[in-house]
C-alpha cells in the first residue's frame, strides 16, 4: 500500500514540473532528479521517511499564533496548504488555494508593494442556477488562469454537496440540490480549470451537507440515497472530467469517518467509477478515533494540512506491517494527474498578476446571465 501511493504521488509531483527541463540525475551523483523516465528509480532512492513525508501535508505553519485553518505563508501567502519538497530528489512543492468563488489567497505579501487581488466570480449557487455548462466552463477556465498565475497548482473546489437544509452555512458554494445538475455543473467547471494546467479537488467526498457539527456529525442514510442522491453529482463529475485530485470529507456516514472509509474512497470511488487521480483529506490534521494509518489505507494519498506526527505514524505502520510496502503498482500510477506549469514556482511561469478585462467580463457576463 505505502508503495502503491508513494508512486501515485510522485508521478502527479512530476507531470506539475514538465515545463521545464530537469536532469535524470545530480550532477555531483548518482542521485536520480525526478523525470518523466525514471519515476521508479526515484522511488528506490527514497527513504521510508521520505516517502512517509510525500503522503503529508507541508503546513509548517499551521500552529503558529498568527496562522488560521487554511492559511500557508511559506510559498503563496494567504494560500490553503501545500505538499512538501524533497529537493535532494528534485521532487518540487506544490501549492493548493482555497476559492468556492475564485482564488483565494492574500491581496498583499511581504517584500513588495504590488497587490494580488483575484476576481470575485459568482458562487456556485449562481453558475449553477444558470444551466449553462458552456459558461461555466469559460468560468473554470478563467478561474484556472488565475490560479496558475498566482503561482497556485490546484484550486480546492468545487464544492459538491447538496442542498438539504438552508441553514447550511456554505450552500452558497455548493451547485443544487439536485445530484445531476450539480454533476454537469461540476463537470464543466472542472474541465475548464483543468484546461489551464491547473487543478482541483471536487469535495467534501461525501455527504458533508451541513455546517453543525461537521467534523463529528454522523449522516445516517441508505445505500439507494446515497447512490442516487449524494454521490451521484461526484460519479458524474469523476466520469466526464476526471478531476486531478477529491478531498475527502470530515463526516461520517454511518458510524465511520468518510476519511476512513474504504469502501468509499476505494471500493466506490475508485473500483466502481475508475477514479484515477488523488484524494486528500479535508483540513484537520490527527483525529481522535481515527489513525493516520487508517486513512491511508482507506484511500487517502495526502494528509491535510500535515502534522509531523503523522509522518512517524506512517513511519511506524510501514515497520509493523500495519502499511504494505510491497503492493503491485495500478495503472493509475503511471498516468499523470497534475501538470501545473507553476509547481517549481519560478519567476518564469509565476509572474505578478494582473486581473485582465477578459476576466472581469467573464465574471460579469456569469452574473448578468
Amino acid at each position: 500500500m505505502k508503495r502503491l501511493l508513494t508512486t501515485c504521488l510522485l508521478a502527479t509531483t512530476f507531470t506539475m514540473a514538465t515545463n521545464s527541463q530537469v536532469p535524470t540525475h545530480n550532477n555531483h551523483s548518482t542521485t536520480p532528479v525526478l523525470s518523466e523516465k525514471n519515476i521508479d528509480e526515484v522511488i528506490k532512492a527514497m527513504t521510508l521517511e521520505e516517502k512517509a513525508k510525500l503522503l503529508v501535508g507541508g503546513a509548517n505553519n499551521f500552529f503558529a499564533a498568527n496562522a488560521v485553518v487554511g492559511g500557508e505563508a511559506d510559498l503563496v501567502a494567504g494560500a490553503a496548504g501545500t505538499s512538501p519538497a524533497i529537493p535532494r530528489l528534485g521532487i518540487p512543492a506544490t501549492v493548493l488555494t482555497d476559492g468556492p468563488a475564485g482564488v483565494r489567497i492574500d491581496p498583499t505579501r511581504k517584500g513588495t508593494d504590488k497587490t494580488y487581488y483575484a476576481t470575485a466570480f459568482p458562487i456556485g449557487s449562481c453558475l449553477a442556477s444558470t444551466w449553462n455548462t458552456e459558461l461555466v466552463k469559460r468560468v473554470g477556465e478563467a478561474i484556472g488562469n488565475e490560479t496558475k498565475e498566482y503561482r497556485c497548482d490546484v484550486i480546492l473546489g468545487p464544492g459538491m454537496n447538496l442542498h438539504r437544509n438552508p441553514l447550511c452555512g456554505r450552500n452558497f458554494e455548493y451547485y443544487s440540490e439536485d445530484p445531476l445538475l450539480t454533476g454537469k455543473i461540476a463537470a464543466a467547471y472542472i474541465q475548464g480549470v483543468q484546461s489551464q494546467g491547473t487543478g482541483v479537488s471536487a469535495k467534501h467526498f461525501a455527504i458533508n451537507s451541513q455546517e453543525t457539527d461537521r467534523t463529528a456529525v454522523d449522516e445516517r442514510v441508505s445505500q439507494r440515497a446515497a447512490r442516487e442522491l449524494y454521490l451521484r453529482g461526484f460519479e458524474i463529475a469523476v466520469r466526464e472530467s476526471n478531476p486531478w485530485t477529491i478531498m475527502s470529507s470530515y463526516n461520517k456516514i454511518n458510524g465511520q469517518f468518510s476519511m476512513g472509509n474504504h469502501d468509499l474512497l476505494t471500493k466506490i470511488l475508485r473500483n466502481d467509477w475508475g477514479y484515477k487521480g488523488i484524494v486528500m483529506t479535508d483540513w484537520i490534521g490527527i483525529r481522535e478515533g481515527l489513525p493516520t494509518i487508517t486513512e491511508v489505507q482507506a484511500g487517502n494519498d495526502l494528509m491535510e494540512p500535515g502534522q509531523p506526527a503523522q509522518v512517524n505514524e506512517i513511519i511506524e505502520g510501514v515497520k509493523s506491517g500495519k502499511l504494505d510496502t510491497k503492493l503491485p503498482q495500478i495503472s493509475r500510477i503511471k498516468q499523470p494527474r497534475l501538470q501545473s506549469p507553476c509547481s517549481n514556482h519560478t519567476p518564469k511561469c509565476c509572474r505578478g498578476y494582473c486581473v485582465t478585462e477578459k476576466q472581469r467580463s467573464i465574471a460579469l457576463e456569469e452574473q448578468q446571465h
